[in-house]
């Protein structure tokens, strides 16, 4: 008895043929000499923008053309590895792309895609910026690995994760000597505690987790290898227009650690006004350590039981915030990012969350309520950041050299949104900055509008709003460029 009918099967259906090849690229930006990708254009020459959809990779590998006389498919010759599957996740959705391209000797290169709506429907994606950020994000990465299958090829561990008794028993064993002397004695006492019949499951269970929690951290030494000061100051000048002192102390930390090769005794505050770029300078530095950072919200926790955890005689215990950005870490040299010190002094009755942050900043060692040992901080390098320092207890702050930010002038202010905020959003938005242009009367106008605001960050939403307005403007009524002059600024942003 048959199972499938197929009677109603084409006769001529052809198998489905792989026609482009892959190739290997790191560039981040895309042009016609470093497209995307390259469609066949032998029989035709294709407009510089061209509209059309791509066929679903898994059963053709094309691009549907909407050309005047009609619908014109063509074959993809080369793709980037790295958008392989863009491509097949923007064929099988069946969304409409405009390409721009050039025709060239090996084919038709494509270097931008952007997302159209059509037949009046909705896109699949909220914003074309969904794809441009998609865009963006692939061409920064590196290319895909090739997969092989030498069976003699190395085997990574960072994929392993240590969970089972068994797994955590051979760890003790093989590898016991790697952690901290406390730890050690910590481990072999909660690991007989898991493997115990005398004691409650519930015991068991919290022995077991919090060895799988402490034994899957890298325990490394307080020894931080030299950091290049060039590379430092490039990393800030990146990251921060201006700011001279500011980048002047913390290449004065950066110097001290090469002497010394340990962190510093003290950490970082920042303080300023919002939207000075205190949180930024701090991922700043993070990167220039090479540690991985992790940040805790002050505004956010109300009760030091949230950064210590909670003892084992709950049924639901388990660690605090600070033991648990250990461990997403993975190891024990890391950044703590602490937002809004200036509010961490407003617990709700168990106490004050400040108090708990004075053991974290000591690096004498840290005590987790769950994990019952004490876990060695000397890796840890803190920077807080806080609008007011008068809100902080005078112990709180004795741990820091405190730096701090001064706002933006009204010079600097037009600077960073010409040359840096404006261009920024602009690229993300997958605009040319000459689609986008705001005036010299223009960019004085948005200063006097924003003049007793603090910071960048309402130029940044201001920059925002005028490039999704010049957007509106070239799709909608079909411009090829918007120029905005003090009247237009002030038409599209003065809320009054």
């Amino acid at each position: 008895m048959p199972v499938f009918d197929f009677k109603n099967a084409p006769i001529d259906k052809k198998e489905a043929i792989c026609t482009y090849e892959t190739f290997s690229s790191a560039e981040s930006l895309a042009t016609a000499e470093k497209p995307l990708l390259i469609l066949d254009n032998s029989m035709r020459q294709w407009k510089h923008h061209s509209s059309g959809i791509f066929s679903n990779q898994n059963q053709r590998t094309s691009f549907e053309f909407d050309e005047e006389d009609g619908t014109v498919t063509t074959d993809i010759t080369k793709v980037d590895s790295r958008f392989v599957s863009l491509l097949k996740w923007l064929g099988d959705n069946r969304i409409k792309v405009r390409l721009s391209g050039e025709n060239r000797p090996e084919g038709y290169a494509v270097y931008k895609i952007k997302e159209q709506a059509y037949g009046g429907g909705t896109k699949l994606s909220s914003e074309d910026g969904f794809l441009q950020f998609m865009i963006e994000r692939l061409l920064s990465s590196n290319p895909p690995v090739e997969e092989d299958e030498d069976e003699d090829r190395d085997e990574t561990g960072d994929e392993m994760r240590i969970t089972s008794i068994q797994s955590i028993t051979d760890f003790i064993t093989c590898a016991g000597k790697t952690l901290p002397e406390n730890v050690q004695l910590w481990s072999r006492r909660n690991l007989a505690v898991a493997k115990s019949h005398e004691v409650s499951p519930e015991e068991r269970r919290h022995a077991q987790r919090a060895l799988s929690t402490m034994l899957n951290i890298k325990w490394k030494s307080n020894y931080f290898e030299s950091i290049d000061p060039d590379e430092a100051r490039r990393i800030l000048d990146e990251e921060l227009y201006g700011m001279e002192k500011v980048k002047q102390r913390i290449i004065e930390t950066i110097i001290q650690i090469n002497r010394t090769h340990t962190l510093p005794a003290y950490g970082m505050l920042l303080v300023g006004p919002a939207g000075t770029g205190k949180s930024q300078i701090a991922y700043a530095v993070a990167r220039i350590l090479k540690l991985p950072w992790t940040t805790l919200d002050m505004s956010s926790i109300n009760d030091p039981e949230q950064l210590t955890g909670s003892s084992r005689v709950y049924s639901n215990a388990k660690p605090g915030i600070i033991m648990e950005a250990f461990e997403h870490a993975g190891e024990s040299n890391l950044v703590f990012i602490i937002n809004e010190l200036d509010k961490a002094n407003s617990g709700k009755g168990n106490g004050n969350p400040a108090d708990v942050l004075l053991t974290l900043l000591d690096n004498l060692g840290f005590t987790d309520n769950y994990m019952e040992c004490m876990i060695p901080t000397v890796g840890v390098y803190s920077i807080a950041t806080a609008n007011d320092k008068s809100m902080i207890s005078a112990p709180l702050m004795s741990r820091f050299a405190v730096i701090d930010i001064p706002d933006y002038t009204l010079e600097e202010k037009k600077i960073i949104f010409s040359k840096f905020a404006l261009p920024k959003i602009l690229k993300r938005m997958g605009m040319d900055e000459d689609e986008c242009i705001v005036k010299e009367d223009g960019l004085d106008e948005l200063l006097k509008l924003y003049i007793n605001t603090s910071g960048i960050r309402d130029l940044e939403q201001a920059a925002e709003h005028i490039a999704a307005n010049a957007l509106y403007q070239i799709e909608v009524n079909k411009v090829s460029k918007v120029v905005f002059d003090a009247k237009m600024i002030n038409e599209l942003l003065n809320e009054k």
